[in-house]
């Protein structure tokens, strides 16, 4: 006797749904971006900008008191999360010694010795073999400090220049260092005195903790406090974006980069990215700069920091950059990129 429709119906779709299981089993995957093993919370980012951009700590100003609490700060965090020291004497600090006139000085003053400070982490690699490789995330910790003769706010508080910066290293920091161990060894360099000429930078190139030939490429991240209305929204962009491959690789593993839409004003030469790209290393700087008037202003203060943005700009980085350091993907630059 015939069974009744209906579970003849039901058989059929048992049948064609086990034929496509089937079917479905040997095909291969989509390719997918890198999507990140933890996440970034805008309560952990306002952490961070309140300790580095608070009146508290009178505008990080280059070379001073300031800018060397603000290191240390950074220091605690680096060894809140277990990241392994790198700078002096088994330190997160390198002090950096150098020369310059003071401000006002006259012509005939050839200078005074000032001290700036970096603050230096590790997280060294799993592979025997990518290990000797290092990805160096990094941004510079000073701004401009405070201008005692100036009536008003005179704090230059430099929250989106380059508190923002600072929190998405340590953010960044934190991702890696929960998660499973990189393959390739992660440097992160928090600068000194970038604002008066780059020099813990420059001092950084030439004492480095690893090799300087390891360095795989440097991502600089400075101003993505606001949203830049050059570009899409929920979007970042990297200075000299077409100079190499690092920055398409990127966009293509899920990290929402386009070219600079600013060219005329030449950042790819105006971050610390620069000193290490003159060292052949593929170097760029991740911004959101939209040219706002608060630049190098008092007004460049915690009020003026849109965190939500901020908050989604550093997540949507964190797959990239555990896919970078990870990878045996080496960039390369572009035919007439490198500076």
């Amino acid at each position: 006797m015939k069974r009744p429709i209906r579970y003849r119906i039901l058989a059929v779709a048992v049948l064609l749904s086990i034929t496509w299981c089937g079917l479905a089993s040997t095909q291969p995957a989509l390719a997918q971006t890198s999507k990140p093993t933890t996440t970034v919370s805008e309560k952990s980012v306002r952490n961070y900008m309140n300790a580095l951009a608070g009146d508290e700590m009178r505008g990080r100003g280059s070379a001073t008191a300031d800018e060397l609490a603000a290191a240390k700060y950074i220091a605690s965090q680096l060894k809140l999360l277990k990241i392994e020291p790198a700078g002096d004497n088994g330190d997160y600090l390198q002090t950096v010694k150098f020369s310059r006139s003071p401000r006002g000085a006259a012509l005939d003053a050839p200078p005074v010795e000032s001290r700036t400070t970096n603050c230096l982490g590790i997280l060294r690699g799993s592979d025997p073999k990518w290990s000797k490789e290092a990805i160096l995330l990094s941004a510079h910790l000073d701004h401009l400090g405070v201008r005692p003769g100036m009536p008003g706010d005179n704090i230059f508080n430099g929250a989106d220049d380059d508190a923002s910066g600072v929190t998405a290293v340590l953010e960044l920091a934190e991702a890696l260092a929960k998660g499973p161990k990189p393959k390739r060894t992660v440097v992160f360099a928090l600068f000194g005195s970038e604002e008066i000429g780059g020099y813990g930078a420059r001092y950084f190139q030439e004492h480095p903790p690893v090799p300087v030939e390891s360095f795989v490429a440097n991502l600089e991240f400075e101003m993505i406090g606001r949203a830049d209305s050059a570009v899409a929204p929920h979007t970042l962009w990297l200075t000299g974006y077409e100079r190499s491959d690092l920055g398409p690789q990127l966009a293509a593993h899920g990290a929402r980069l386009v070219a600079d839409p600013h060219p005329e004003q030449n950042f790819f030469r105006r971050s610390d990215n620069y000193v290490l790209a003159r060292r052949g290393i593929i170097a760029h700087t991740v911004s959101s700069y939209g040219l706002h008037a608060d630049y190098h202003r008092p007004s460049d203060d915690l009020a003026h920091i849109d965190f939500a943005h901020m908050t989604e700009a550093i997540a949507s980085m964190v797959g990239p950059v555990e896919w970078l350091v990870n990878t045996d993907f080496k960039p390369q630059w572009s035919k007439d990129g490198k500076p």
